[in-house]
Order: structure tokens, then C-alpha cells, then sequence
């Protein structure tokens, strides 16, 4: 299974879009690792997620949207879910055959597509939910909740082929209900959200380092990593007051690699 981290950064990207802080000030000055954009692609063929950067991302890292045959969404926070986007995907803007990809998500998203462009009723849309497996493209596709937005079924996926790979973006700390369905899990790798980084904030719904590092731990005690399961970090924000290296310097030892922009995983 290949992973191809297209973008690593939250919803404000790094450097942040009109803010100004010594972690986007740096991000603008060095460029490199500390530019993060948003959202994931496995093997050339499943995107997860499709928000504003994904045009800017098929130019940079030279990807091939026509190979896309599913998009998974996690939810529908606007950095995450851009629908209009999608339009680009059918006539005028594409020429010769076709098929544009299934979309797969929950309510909220599958609603939201309606009447967000004029061939919007021609997206192929499959409802997932969470802790119910499906088949897609030859994956085995497990959503489990995460303890992001309340009013809508939040995912992260457990996404399997020869190989159990678990994505876990837009979360806090997992509520009971997912820490029981993850009993006998056993993870080849994993990519986990970092967003709050060093500077805690009161809200619930990301992960700060230190949040990470128990959530791991627990993982690791757990037995659904083990000690030659791979762990990277994703959506990391500028508010989250630490740089790439100062990201490693905090995770590194706790055998947490940090993501990066363009970060290709195989495992």
C-alpha cells in the first residue's frame, strides 16, 4: 500500500492564510517541510478527502485525477469538503471518456453535493457509516467515529488490502464507543492528526503532542501497533506553535515520525 501525503496541514495551513505568527513567518521564509496544505491519496486511486487545495496539490506533486476512483470524506468542515470543486470533473471541463469518481461519506456530505453545481445529480454518492465496513476498490473500508464535529457521523478509516493501514485526521482524544470497536485491531501503520501541537487549547476536538503520545501509547498497549507499526503525524496548524523540527524534537523519541507535504509511506 502506498500513502501519499498530499497535504499535512489543519485548517488554517501552514503558513497560515492572513495570520501572522513566528511559525508562518517561518514557513514563508524556509518554505520546505513547514508548507502544509491538506488531505491524502492510496495507491494513485483513493483520495481522501477533496477541499481547496486539491487543484494546487495535482500541480505541485504532479498527480493524475483520472486515476482517482473514489473519493472517501471524513467529514464536512470546509478544509476538508469543497463540493463545487468537484464540478471540474464533467463536461465542459473534461474531454473524451470519463467516469467521475464514487464519492463516499456520510449524510451531510452525500446532502451536500445537491445543487452545488449543475451535474452535481450525476456524482456516483455512496452513504458510509460508521463501524460498518464496506468494499471499495478491492479495500476493505472501515469508518470508526471520531470526537470531531458532534452533529454529523465524523470519521477516520481503517483502510485494508494486503495491509491494515488506519488514517485518523479531525479527532480528539477517542470516545469509548471507538475504543472498544478498536479492541483487536493491529495497525501496519498509521497516520494520525498532531493539530494543537505544542500549545494546548481547550477544545476537544484535535490532538496536541502530548494528547498524540497517550493515544499511541494506548494503541501500543493495545496491540493494534506494534513496535515495527509505522506512525505519522498529519494536519498539523500554525496555531500548534511549533515548526517541523521542533515537531520531531517532541515526537522523534517517542517513535512518531512528523508528516510532511508530499511524505510518501509505504508500507
Amino acid at each position: 500500500m502506498r500513502i501519499l501525503l498530499t497535504g499535512t496541514g489543519a485548517a488554517d495551513g501552514i503558513p497560515a492564510f492572513a495570520a501572522e505568527s513566528r511559525v508562518s513567518n517561518f514557513a514563508r521564509e524556509h518554505g520546505g517541510k513547514d508548507i502544509r496544505t491538506r488531505a491524502a491519496v492510496i495507491d494513485d486511486q483513493l483520495r481522501l478527502d477533496f477541499g481547496p487545495d486539491t487543484f494546487a496539490q495535482v500541480q505541485k506533486l504532479n498527480l493524475h485525477v483520472r486515476d482517482w476512483k473514489a473519493i472517501l470524506f471524513t467529514h464536512s468542515h470546509d478544509d476538508h469538503y469543497a463540493p463545487k470543486e468537484l464540478q471540474y470533473l464533467f463536461p465542459p471541463f473534461v474531454n473524451g471518456e470519463f467516469k467521475p469518481p464514487t464519492v463516499y461519506g456520510n449524510a451531510n456530505i452525500l446532502d451536500g453535493f445537491e445543487g452545488s453545481f449543475g451535474q452535481a445529480s450525476h456524482l456516483p454518492r455512496t452513504l458510509i457509516k460508521s463501524f460498518e465496513s464496506s468494499k471499495i476498490l478491492g479495500y476493505t473500508v472501515t469508518p470508526i467515529l471520531a470526537y470531531h464535529k458532534l452533529d454529523e457521523d465524523s470519521m477516520n478509516f481503517i483502510i485494508q488490502s494486503d495491509k491494515t493501514f488506519l488514517y485518523a485526521t479531525d479527532t480528539g482524544v477517542y470516545q469509548d464507543a471507538t475504543w472498544e470497536f478498536l479492541q483487536g485491531w493491529k495497525f501496519d501503520a498509521a497516520v494520525i492528526e498532531c493539530t494543537d501541537g505544542v500549545r494546548p487549547t481547550e477544545y476537544w476536538g484535535h490532538l496536541s503532542c502530548d494528547e498524540l503520545i497517550g493515544m499511541v501509547g494506548r494503541l501500543r498497549t493495545m496491540g493494534c501497533l506494534s513496535e515495527r507499526s509505522r506512525v505519522v503525524t498529519t494536519h498539523h496548524s500554525a496555531a500548534g506553535m511549533a515548526t517541523h523540527a521542533e515537531l520531531e524534537a517532541c515526537l522523534n523519541p517517542h517513535g512518531i515520525e512528523v508528516g510532511f507535504d508530499g511524505m510518501l509511506m509505504e508500507i
